[in-house]
């Protein structure tokens, strides 16, 4: 393992960039790093490397970036770590899900020391801590809330319990990483609450949800409750009552309270809530985009920007007087066009990781020295894919027949002119909360490395612009969102980015829905579809599927396709296999448990029987909802690139291998 990191490492810290076009291996290669975090003192750097299956944590020394110390789980990948002193991490376990679904985590925390050791299971599932072994409580969630910057060992975590006898799942408990022992801090008022500590690190707010309206149809409410140093809570806001969604992220150093407001119409806007009263101070709103995230200090407690990404990022600065907002300017001007942010700093601030990323640069990593004012390169994510040759990744908008402004984005081949050319309109998952970015996407880059043109668009239900946006997408799947990807594809061609004789369609989980209900909807617009881990089967999604297996799920499924079986076969692609008149070829993860692949098999049988068979179909052993190994995806894209080949274009010669 170690020798093999090494190699991985190497090709990381070199400046060289191969000159060979790069092949379909080069793209689905997985990244050399994801999170990168530096020590309190500066001494070493810790990253998470992935290694297909299993993600495995890294342990550097910053001088030479050398490697220390790589830890590795059986049968587990690792999941979030913290520095918790300037020799010590903790970090949990995670199981991977699939590409298109996050990792879940399996319960266990572990810490260890950055030269490997004092290693020391700190948290398992099921039980309440390693001293206790015995008494068995249930499914228990931790979370980090404060790494305690004045203390080496011990750190505040969030506690959440599915099932309480006193009503009031979540608690906050101080966590020794050395031995596993852990004290109770408080409790929420109620269930299904997330906590924020105030500047002291005492509990102080619960943000507390439910997943129902008052009829009992699927929605999200929230209140927000003070805790008062008497220990007990008071209701602020619900948004039950007021109508108004409030929110807290945390507390700055010297005490101000971070907040989001909603209405659940326009765009969140950022802004601190008076402690004593509940009044909120509006510091951001954007009319159209909210918050996608925001650029804090040194410290971690201010935010000092927030970023908006109805088009390119955006980043507007809400704390211009903070010494860490001019140290951030003076780097964004230093690459200018690319999205810079503080990756982790050490203690005293004087050491910052700086990432830098753009729609054609994959990533890479500085260390900026204060003192100095100086930024070192540590590393790139992608060394072997030189970001000159990458597409470009242009915004755009347009309003849709029913008069919604929607936004998007098109990846245009480098070298290109961007005109006439053929195009692969790409459907992102969800439909409700993903979105689309501008940012580096290694899946757009490969197919406009093959000369097509990329149409990405963010359709109503999209997260990102609101919650009354994203609400659009319920009872609309085969209807609005279709009429957003089918407008969205004709503005494309008649601005003559694309040719209209040329226009394949493909996406992955709603995005694979997409790719066979816009082809029945409009069935001269495309000349060939590739559906990929997709649901086209009510009865499918409705009971087999890991959404269908809890009420809140169930409730979900309802309001998005319909109450009854007759409104949800409606919308679903297997009930139109007859509409459906050109190529086709399907993928899926024979172990996906979000979107099953019967969903496929059946779509494979209904087209089957219209008379149009698929071209081909890949049920991936392995595999769940998106392809994670290498392998799997080397197959994947060399079928689908000789799918579009076949049908809309020819594409450069690829390379074969990774």
């Amino acid at each position: 393992m170690i020798k093999l990191l090494l190699a991985i490492l190497s090709l990381a810290l070199s400046t060289g960039v191969a000159s060979a076009a790069p092949s379909i291996g080069d793209f689905v290669r997985h990244p050399t790093y994801s999170g990168v975090k530096i020590s309190p003192n500066g001494d070493y750097l810790a990253m998470t490397v992935d290694q297909g299956e299993l993600d495995v944590l890294t342990v550097l020394r910053t001088s030479d970036l050398r490697v220390l110390k790589v830890n590795q789980l059986p049968d587990k990948s690792v999941g979030d770590f913290y520095w918790v002193g300037p020799e010590r991490l903790m970090f949990n376990s995670v199981q991977k899900f699939g590409r298109f679904a996050r990792p879940f985590a399996t319960g266990e925390w572990y810490g260890v020391n950055a030269d490997g050791s004092k290693p020391r299971p700190l948290i398992f599932y099921g039980t309440r801590d390693v001293t206790e072994k015995g008494k068995q409580v249930g499914n228990e969630s931790f979370s980090l809330l404060d790494t305690l910057r004045d203390d080496d060992v011990n750190v505040i975590m969030s506690v959440s319990y599915p099932r309480s006898n006193d009503g009031a799942g979540t608690e906050v408990v101080m966590l020794d990483t050395l031995t596993g022992r852990r004290k109770s801090l408080g409790r929420a008022p109620r269930e299904n609450c997330e906590i924020a500590l105030d500047a002291g690190k005492a509990v102080r707010f619960a943000v507390c949800y439910d997943d129902e309206d008052a009829e009992g149809r699927f929605d999200s409410h929230s209140e927000l409750y003070r805790r008062g140093d008497d220990g007990k809570w008071t209701l602020v806001n619900s948004s039950r009552t007021s109508g108004t969604r409030l929110s807290v992220l945390g507390t700055s150093g010297d005490g101000r309270v971070y907040a989001t407001r909603s209405d659940g119409k326009a765009p969140e806007a950022l802004g601190t809530i008076d402690t004593a009263t509940g009044e909120f101070k509006e510091l951001f709103r954007d009319p159209v985009s909210e918050p996608a995230r925001y650029i804090t200090s040194t410290d971690n407690d201010t935010i000092l920007g927030v970023v908006t990404e109805a088009g390119a990022p955006h980043v507007a600065l809400v704390d211009e007087q903070h010494p860490d907002a001019g140290i951030y300017a003076s780097l964004a001007a230093a690459f200018p066009g690319q999205m810079v942010d503080f990756s982790s700093a050490t203690r005293d601030g004087k050491k910052i990781v700086v990432s830098v990323s753009s729609d054609r640069n994959p990533g890479e990593l500085y260390l900026y020295d204060r003192d100095t004012g100086k930024a070192r390169f540590l590393m790139q994510g992608r060394q072997w894919l030189d970001a000159k040759e990458m597409a470009s990744v242009k915004p755009f908008s347009l309003t849709t027949r029913d008069g919604l402004k929607i936004y998007g984005y098109l990846t245009i081949p480098h070298g290109s002119n961007g005109k006439n050319l053929p195009m692969i309109v790409n459907v992102h998952g969800g439909p409700m909360g993903p979105r689309d970015n501008w940012g580096f996407n290694w899946e757009t880059q490969l197919l406009a490395s093959r000369g097509y043109l990329v149409m990405q668009v963010n359709y109503r239900g999209s997260g990102g612009f609101g919650k009354a946006f994203q609400d659009m997408a319920y009872g609309q799947w085969a209807d609005g969102i279709m009429n957003d990807v089918i407008d969205a594809t004709r503005w494309t061609i008649a601005e003559g980015y694309a040719d209209k004789d040329r226009v394949c369609i493909y996406g992955g989980s709603f995005g694979g829905y997409a790719s066979l209900m816009a082809p029945a909807r409009e069935q001269t617009l495309f000349k060939c579809a590739f559906g990929y881990v997709g649901a086209y089967d009510a009865n499918v999604q409705m009971t087999k599927s890991d959404t269908s297996k809890r009420e809140s799920g169930r409730k979900y499924l309802r309001r998005a396709l319909g109450e009854t079986e007759t409104e949800r076969d409606r919308v679903m692609p297997v009930n139109h296999a007859d509409k459906i008149r050109i190529p086709v070829y399907l993928a899926a993860g024979a172990r996906d448990p979000r979107c099953p692949p019967e969903n496929t098999e059946a779509m494979n049988k209904a087209l089957i029987a219209a008379g149009n068979p698929p071209e081909g179909m890949i049920i991936q052993a392995g595999e769940m909802h998106g392809f994670y190994k290498e392998e799997s995806n080397l197959k994947l894209y060399t079928e689908m690139l000789d799918f579009f080949d076949r049908h809309i274009g020819a594409r450069k010669p690829a390379q074969a291998g990774l």
